[in-house]
């Protein structure tokens, strides 16, 4: 019985190999890192340079909190063994209490870039796909991929959209901010 599914499995492999082969032969397929668009286009480079300065107002909120925690920490164990049990406890609480206020900040903080992130690229996204399917269109591409750094791992450099993209974007198609044109 499993040599028969086996079989059947190779036969109908081997036929949707045969089909894929013969319709991938009428296909036009090209792909886009969008990624290095994002971070070329005029727009992308704004919105970067945004990020960057919020991260680094981030960090620096980030790093008062850290410094304060870690005098803290210095203060304790410099004092410990002259404290009573009682005092210590309370002291490793306190210790306790911010390290976990240190933890949230550090996420919501990461959150909020996050977000910011999102809100800043939204429009740039839709805009490039706006560009992208009428590049597909009028080029009579079948399929865009994106491409990352685990789902195309080697394509024909002449199959690139990603600078005719950017070419298009910086050169105001698609639109102002994802408005239509």
């Amino acid at each position: 019985m499993s040599r028969c599914l086996s079989l059947t499995f190779i036969a109908v492999f081997m036929t949707a190999s045969l089909a894929f082969s013969a319709a991938s032969a009428q296909n036009k397929i090209a792909f886009v890192d969008m990624q290095r668009a994002l971070l070329e286009v005029d727009e992308g480079k704004s919105a970067k340079a945004t990020l960057e300065k919020l991260k680094g107002d981030k960090q620096k909120e980030l790093d008062g909190q850290q410094d304060a925690l870690r005098k803290l920490q210095s203060e304790f164990e410099a004092q410990k063994a002259f404290m009573k049990e009682d005092v210590r406890r309370s002291k490793e609480e306190e210790f306790r209490t911010k390290l976990g206020e240190l933890q949230l900040t550090y996420a919501k903080l990461q959150k909020e870039l996050a977000g910011k992130e999102a809100e800043l690229t939204k429009d740039i996204f839709a805009r490039m796909a706006k560009i992208l399917s009428k590049m597909g269109q009028d080029q009579k591409w079948t399929m865009i991929f994106e491409k990352t750094e685990s789902s195309i791992l080697w394509a024909e450099p002449s199959l690139d959209l990603t600078n005719e993209l950017i070419r298009r974007y910086n050169g105001g198609e698609g639109g102002k901010s994802g408005a239509k044109k």
